[in-house]
């Protein structure tokens, strides 16, 4: 039986916007509803020289230098997009039932990419989407709590620490119907 019921994902891109920018790397857990792992997946999508040359650029680069250096190096050893919109597809049908729910942060954006270059994933994904950054806003703002997540700009290790936040956060919740 096919136990997940949340798949997280982050992208790297080349930067923000989905009609001139490309994703670089995809990482993805397949979670249960108490957030236990069930599976994971990363992949690196080949993106031209040029683009990358025209688009990584400006200050949020030069203060992330050694994400830069990374996401660049392996770029050289990455697969077309099709090839590893396939190896998602494929986690997918061996971890999800029907109902395929789309979680991270701020995971519109992650979204906007995934319906302009994967359009295949974007007709198996549903509908509603599981966003930290609605739990964020509110802890913040209403309840003065920060959740502090290391900032590395890879990812997974930015899929983990949304997983890690979001059960920081129901921690408080779990605390007040006790």
């Amino acid at each position: 039986m096919k136990k997940a019921k949340l798949l997280w994902v982050d992208l790297e891109m080349t930067g923000l916007d989905p009609e001139k920018d490309k994703i670089l790397e995809v990482a993805a857990i397949a979670t249960d509803w108490q957030f236990n792992e069930i599976d994971r997946m990363t992949a690196v999508v080949k993106v031209p020289k040029k683009l990358i040359e025209e688009r990584m650029v400006g200050e949020f680069w030069e203060a992330n230098p050694e994400s830069y250096n990374s996401l660049v190096t392996q770029n050289e050893n990455g697969e077309d997009a099709e090839v590893v919109e396939d190896k998602i597809l494929d986690f997918i049908e061996k971890n999800f039932g029907k109902e395929v729910y789309l979680a991270g942060n701020s995971i519109h954006q992650d979204k906007r990419f995934i319906v302009k270059e994967w359009p295949r994933l974007d007709a198996r994904l549903h509908y509603r989407m599981f966003d930290v950054s609605a739990w964020k806003i509110y802890f913040e703002n209403a309840l003065k709590i920060k959740f502090t997540k290391r900032e590395n700009h890879r990812a997974l290790d930015d899929i983990e620490g949304s997983i890690e936040e979001i059960k920081y956060y129901l921690g408080y919740v779990k605390k007040d119907r006790s």
